[in-house]
């Protein structure tokens, strides 16, 4: 089985001048899921290379087990060094593409023409796409059938409670929750900050970083119930 993880090459937070990218549990704990599993896995950003963690994803009160372990692994820490760029992948080659959260997709992959024609490529193919916190955001452009494609499905996302509690509502160019009920999703959550991860048909949808973990796990089980 082969899964492209996708994620930021963004490094900036709007225009405040401070520091963004992508979330390191978001990354962390499917990276683990999907190889504990067998997965081949294919890290990807826009840029290629190093993609930036956000600094605050990393501070003590953040801390968990897949952060620590991808601490302690070698291997784990230079295959993220050297994503290869998100224009040179094909859906043709991957079973699955998961992209991770963080506010860095927010700038550089919302409206990303490569990133949409994958996601639409991976999901016209009868492939499943699954994508966590803000990364459900970037489906805002992504059409099937000629209709956006979250209207009418069960989707989750970062809720417009947790962008406030991080004061970053003014900052994002559009909020996760309200963008995805515009398109027609049908957006459910679970409490702020508690995990909580919705398949509809092939899309897979995390609310926050403590989702991580339950995203990637449906993902597999959608994988293996097709492959089965």
């Amino acid at each position: 089985m082969k899964i492209l993880m996708a994620l930021t090459s963004h490094d900036q937070l709007g225009t405040t001048g401070r520091k963004t990218g992508f979330w390191l549990e978001e990354f962390a704990a499917p990276y683990y899921v999907f190889r504990d599993a067998g997965v081949e896995l294919t890290l990807a950003s826009p840029k290629g290379g190093q993609p930036p963690i956000d600094p605050k994803s990393d501070e003590p009160e953040n801390q968990t087990a897949a952060m620590t372990r991808f601490k302690q692994d070698a291997l784990a820490q230079k295959a993220l060094s050297q994503t290869v760029k998100l224009s040179d992948m094909k859906a043709k080659d991957f079973d699955s593409i998961f992209y991770v959260g963080g506010h860095g997709p927010m700038w550089d992959l919302v409206d990303n023409p490569i990133s949409i024609d994958l996601i639409e490529s991976f999901y016209d193919s009868g492939k499943p796409v699954a994508a966590v916190c803000h990364a459900p955001g970037l489906l805002h452009r992504v059409m099937y059938k000629g209709a956006p494609l979250v209207k009418g499905k069960r989707v989750t996302g970062f809720t417009n409670g947790e962008e406030e509690a991080v004061h970053l509502t003014k900052v994002v160019p559009f909020l996760v929750e309200d963008e995805l009920k515009r398109l027609g999703g049908l957006y459910e959550k679970a409490a702020d900050w508690e995990s909580f991860a919705v398949v509809d048909g092939r899309l897979v949808t995390g609310q926050n970083p403590a989702s991580s973990t339950d995203a990637a796990r449906a993902l597999l089980h959608l994988l293996s119930k097709k492959s089965s």
